[in-house]
């Protein structure tokens, strides 16, 4: 039996970073075919095609970048490829892997991947982590859960994953709910499976980019940060707020002035649980920001609350369609026992 086909494509990132002699910093250089020659057995588990889309730090990656890889990995899926694998830098894995999986409509596994360490590093993870990506591409229980993060051996919904820790070889993790998926032995053994919901469209080209500022609050904060993103005309607004969502009674009149002329998305800023909607009932608490017209981002943090808000702009929705959308996506049954 001929072994998959899986696309591989590299963004750039740590993965990828080597340094030259001397007291500089390492560097993107290493290509998707030299990642992927460095993989000890890996031709043995799929017939690897690999091309570098960029050379990118995860920093420097945008929503154009992204697009392009979105595309890249529809091609690479009608061109008959079982599952695609996006090797990029960790700094924005989380991000990105959401917003692609916001707009894969594709059954075949897009899994993003990435490193903690650089290749001339000891005990450099590059190599493990591009194995269980393309592992999870090719396992037939992956099909159908749209973009999936791999790292360390464990599988994450790219809705739930989040990177807390700087340096650590297990900082991804997906608080509360924890991963979908271990690797163990070469094989992908799935304990849950994520809630798919159907893809948002992809935006227009030469239509515009919305411009959708996340703004965290902080003791003292009077609003003014938000007031100066209004008079700047962001298209849209989130608030990573503290605890369950709140914030300071001055900034609560100017979320009332906001609603009123971009939607704004109440998330927290813990990183972990679903912002609340009716316990607290002071001025700034969740059921005060929520009557004036704040719209709950539910289990997104403010991050992924800021990618699927950017997204449902670029589609054209507005208004009750994008409070319906975070309804849909936002609520707290992220994947189904198995």
């Amino acid at each position: 039996m001929p072994a998959p086909l899986v696309a591989v494509a590299s963004l750039g990132g740590t993965i990828t970073m080597t340094a030259a002699d001397g007291p500089h910093g390492v560097t993107p250089s290493l290509t998707a075919r030299d990642l992927t020659a460095s993989v000890p057995g890996l031709a043995r588990i799929a017939d690897i095609r690999a091309e570098t889309l960029f050379s990118k730090p995860g920093a420097s990656l945008g929503f154009g970048d992204l697009l392009r890889a979105l595309d890249w990995s529809r091609r690479a899926a009608a061109d008959g490829a079982a599952g695609i694998v996006l090797v990029q830098g960790t700094d924005t894995l989380e991000e990105s892997g959401y917003f692609l999986d916001l707009h894969w409509d594709r059954p075949e596994p897009l899994v993003v991947t990435g490193a903690m360490r650089p290749p001339q590093q000891p005990g450099a993870d590059g190599p493990a982590n591009l194995l269980a990506a393309v592992l999870t591409a090719t396992a037939p229980r992956s099909r159908g859960l749209g973009v999936l993060t791999v790292l360390n051996d464990e599988v994450h919904a790219a809705a739930r994953v989040r990177k807390d820790d700087t340096t650590a070889l297990d900082a991804f993790g997906s608080r509360p709910f924890g991963p979908l998926a271990r690797i163990h032995e070469r094989s992908v053994h799935y304990a849950a499976l994520p809630l798919r919901q159907p893809p948002v469209p992809r935006p227009r080209d030469g239509g515009g980019h919305p411009r959708v500022a996340l703004l965290e609050t902080f003791l003292g904060d009077d609003g003014e940060l938000l007031r100066l993103a209004l008079d700047a005309r962001f298209d849209g607004l989130v608030i990573s707020a503290f605890g369950a969502g709140h914030v300071s009674a001055a900034m609560a009149a100017v979320v009332s002035e906001a609603v009123e002329k971009a939607p704004v998305v109440l998330a927290s800023r813990t990183g972990s649980g679903s912002v609340l909607s009716d316990t607290y009932g002071f001025p700034g608490s969740e059921q005060d920001l929520l009557r004036r017209g704040a719209v709950p981002a539910g289990w997104l943090d403010g991050r992924k609350a800021r990618l699927l808000l950017w997204s449902l702009l670029a589609a054209g929705e507005q208004g009750d369609r994008i409070r319906a959308e975070f309804a849909a996506r936002a609520g707290g049954t992220p994947s189904t026992v198995l």
